[in-house]
């Protein structure tokens, strides 16, 4: 994505199509320029489930509200600035492992798994 294309998320006109229309709250109308630009860069590289990972959050009853994705996004962005390939994102309740350059998290285990738990095929560690 060119900044051209970012530009025009932001404005809210697209490339060859129409604005699109305000979606409630989480609109970008009033919003400032910083916000908005920081908004459509996270819309543009996603947080990805892989489906054993997306399995295993249900099963596990993980959270992965918004603010958890956002912060994830942000790890993401940080690792990746350091080369990390394969990396453990921890969080109080819950561990992922995370493809970095696919931003796709591979797996999710619940805390009370982490007891004894060891994390192979991993370069990278943060924690949330």
């Amino acid at each position: 994505m060119n900044v051209r294309h970012l530009a025009a998320r932001v404005e809210g006109v697209g490339i060859n199509r129409p604005a699109p229309r305000p979606r409630g709250p989480s609109s970008l109308a009033g919003a400032s320029f910083a916000d908005a630009l920081q908004q459509a860069q996270r819309e543009a590289t996603p947080l990805r489930l892989s489906a054993h990972a997306a399995e295993r959050i249900g099963q596990r009853a993980i959270s992965l509200t918004e603010p958890e994705r956002d912060a994830m996004r942000t790890a993401l962005d940080l690792l990746d600035a350091k080369g990390a390939r394969d990396a453990l994102l921890l969080r109080h309740d819950a561990a992922f492992v995370v493809s970095v350059p696919n931003r796709t998290v591979v797996t999710a285990m619940a805390q009370d798994e982490l007891a004894e738990r060891v994390f192979t095929g991993i370069d990278s560690a943060l924690l949330l």
